[in-house]
């Protein structure tokens, strides 16, 4: 995705899109429209704040320009939808980050991982331990795979 930033002082969603951008991916994805136009956004905004129309447009085209939204023309408007759901946009945020880091940085994100799973109960811990055990049945099973095609 273009145009997107780390701010670690934010919380949420705000932490790589701004606030309004936030807000507005909040409000699709909360509705689950499956697709909408800016006047949608604006009406649901409107209900907490006050907001103009001009605003809401050109924040939802940033989006669309950050490849979030997707549109198509409808008359005069333009109808949007949203290319991923919260969870696959929080992976997708999270697999950009752990990419970019520089050499060692994989080593201290899984430090720090660790770090933080000492709080954890044992569902996590449970949790956290099936996916590392699925991890590696995955890679087993790959690596099988590529031993029966070489000759």
């Amino acid at each position: 995705m273009k145009g997107i930033r780390i701010r670690p002082e934010q919380e949420g969603l705000r932490t790589t899109l701004f606030d309004l951008e936030a807000e507005i991916m909040e409000c699709v994805w909360s509705a689950g429209w499956e697709s909408f136009a800016v006047s949608d956004v604006l009406e649901a905004l409107q209900e907490s704040r006050e907001i103009a129309y001009t605003t809401v447009m050109t924040t939802v085209v940033r989006l669309f320009k950050k490849g979030l939204l997707s549109r198509q023309k409808d008359g005069r408007r333009y109808v949007y939808q949203s290319k991923m759901s919260r969870a696959q946009f929080i992976e997708k945020m999270t697999r950009d980050v752990l990419s970019s880091l520089p050499e060692g940085g994989r080593e201290t994100a899984m430090t720090f991982l660790v770090e933080q799973i000492e709080d954890a109960d044992d569902a996590e811990l449970d949790r956290l331990e099936a996916l590392i055990q699925a991890r590696r049945q995955e890679r087993a099973a790959a690596l099988k795979s590529s031993d029966e095609e070489d000759p």
